[in-house]
């Protein structure tokens, strides 16, 4: 992942701005610490005095660390690009293009300037992979801002003071100059053809429809083997964030297959670093440290365990928020041993690690799941969820990982493996007939003849990331939040915070620690409203009165579905 600041027609002095940008694009310089680039485009208007686009970029070198330098230039340099992601097809775009090209690196993002330059806004469509970027051409006074289906790669869209128009990567880089900004959504486009953000991906499930595709558990297996293997597209070192869960653990063992030969050479030649390394983290004890030691030692990888204390974690609070941007609970119980395992995993040198969210999203893998009343209600549920993986998941993911320079891949969230995941008669799965939460995923890689995973690891029931690193993580933040926020605190809470006022003291000593950081408004609307149960959407708490009215977000709250991670899971 990089670090990307793009102003789009500003009237101020082009050596003014240039001085402004740089400054802010510092701020962004933890997702790219190896290379910072800036370009100024000075563009001619019909009437009136000339307008100015800066694009600048903060690098974190994966592919083609030596030559990829951003921001990209097309052959007359008219056109300037700035990418944060990964373009996994790009070799296949490449042969697409009608003009042959001089391209001037190996890198996989520099194939997007010449796509938009012979077809504009129509090649997003075209794209497999994570992305955020802005093109501008200053000729022709036109300009591109793109993201990802599901939103991996972060963004945000602002309205600056002088008229301009704002992108970057995190609102940090948004707030003292920016009269108002908010998330850039996922699947989306702003073209100067348009003016405004217009969708751009448009697959059956998202109007949620039901669908009615019949399962085929080789198609499950095959897509998300070819999901993994596109993501192993590296020059750097690599691994793999293993909890010990099915998800995270069904892509180690994924990758684990490919790990000895090279996905850039079409598996022809020998891996740079052919030993795949795997990384768990916990409180000392934890459930997920223990499963993920069975399947590193199953798969054979250099595994690596992380202890932290509940002291660091309640130390490093402050800074989580300040990073993650959100003040949700469920997604700052997890994302601090997250943002814990990241600085340790660049420290040993690897800057790009595969993780496994999406899983439960697409699959009804949450605990609460459990309780859909039927097929469509379950299948309605997924797709809410699905959308705003980048307000949470998504979210925690990359800035968890990006505080330190590292990159995060999510297989699961592949555009083809999640289309036909999706089409599938959501009744497949249901939990029901004595079958488990994601059964149709994990009987998909239950191969006894080559077995993917320890059956005990395969049929593991599923423990939110707060809960699986040491269930006295999210007690011990319940404590110290009672003793950190008053009951008067409480009382006045909606008059402190009006916009979605905090519910619970925990969710309090988060809000305070934003607000310490992001004051604006606009800051605070960028993280959803409403009770966080579980991770449930408000439609879905309404399937169990008794679990209702209970503000812990924890998977542990949702009585007679949860079984203690001591307990053995099988079939």
């Amino acid at each position: 992942m990089c670090g990307i600041l793009a102003i789009i027609g500003s009237p101020l002095p082009a050596t003014e701005l240039r001085k402004r940008a740089v400054l802010l694009a510092a701020k962004l310089r933890h997702r790219g610490p190896d290379w910072s680039g800036i370009c100024v485009q000075e563009v001619k208007q019909k009437s009136g005095a000339d307008r100015i686009n800066i694009l600048a970029h903060e690098r974190l070198a994966i592919v083609d660390p030596a030559n990829g330098a951003q921001p990209l230039f097309n052959e007359s340099k008219d056109i300037a690009l700035i990418v944060n992601g990964e373009i996994y097809n790009h070799k296949e775009l490449r042969k697409t293009l009608k003009t042959p090209r001089n391209f001037k690196t190996s890198s996989d993002s520099e194939v997007l300037l010449y796509l938009f330059e012979e077809e504009k806004d129509d090649f997003i469509n075209k794209i497999d992979g994570i992305f955020s970027f802005v093109i501008s051409d200053k000729k022709t006074n036109t300009f591109l801002a793109a993201r990802d289906p599901i939103g991996v790669t972060p963004l945000y869209v602002g309205w600056g003071r002088d008229g301009s128009l704002w992108f970057a990567s995190e609102m940090k880089a948004l707030c003292e100059d920016c009269e108002r900004f908010e998330e850039f959504p996922p699947g989306h486009y702003w073209s100067s053809s348009t003016g405004c953000l217009k969708r751009w991906y448009n697959p059956p499930w998202f109007d949620e429809h039901i669908p009615n595709a019949q399962l085929e558990l080789d198609t499950i297996r095959s897509l998300l083997e070819k999901s993994v293997i596109k993501r192993l597209m590296t020059d750097v070192p690599y691994g793999v964030l293993l909890s010990g869960g099915l998800d995270s653990s069904l892509v180690a063992s994924i990758a684990s297959r490919h790990a000895l030969m090279r996905i850039e050479e079409d598996e022809q030649t020998r891996a740079w670093w052919p030993r795949l390394h795997s990384f768990a983290i916990g409180l000392d004890g934890s459930p997920d440290l223990k499963a993920a030691r069975v399947v590193a030692d199953f798969l054979g990888t250099a595994h690596h365990e992380f202890i932290f204390t509940v002291e660091e974690g309640l130390d490093a609070i402050d800074n989580v928020v300040y990073h993650l941007e959100t003040y949700d609970v469920t997604t700052i119980r997890a994302s601090t041993p997250m943002y814990f395992m990241s600085r340790k995993i660049k420290a040993m040198g690897v800057k790009m690690v595969l993780s496994g969210e999406g899983s439960d999203e697409i699959f009804g893998g949450y605990l609460y799941f459990h309780k859909a009343p039927n097929a469509e209600k379950f299948h309605v549920e997924t797709c809410q969820k699905i959308k705003n993986l980048s307000k949470y998941d998504c979210l925690r993911a990359n800035k968890s990982t990006c505080a330190w320079g590292v990159e995060v891949r999510c297989p699961f969230l592949d555009k083809a493996f999640l289309d036909y995941s999706m089409s599938i008669d959501p009744s497949e799965k249901m939990i029901k007939d004595g079958k488990m939460e994601k059964y149709i995923l994990r009987k998909a890689f239950d191969d006894p003849k080559n077995p993917w995973l320890p059956s005990n690891i395969l049929w593991r029931q599923k423990e939110q990331f707060s809960d699986g690193v040491g269930y006295g993580w999210i007690d011990s933040l319940r404590k110290f939040a009672e003793s950190e926020v008053t009951n008067e605190q409480m009382e006045l809470a909606a008059f402190r915070f009006p916009y979605n006022p905090p519910a619970t003291k925990e969710a309090y000593y988060y809000r305070t620690i934003f607000q310490k950081h992001f004051g604006m408004e606009s800051a605070a609307k960028t993280v959803p409203g409403g009770p966080s149960i579980a991770c449930s959407t408000p439609a879905a708490i309404e399937w169990d009165l008794a679990w209702k009215n209970k503000a812990d977000p924890s998977g542990r709250s949702i009585s007679g579905v949860h079984v203690s991670a001591s307990n053995e899971i099988t079939k």
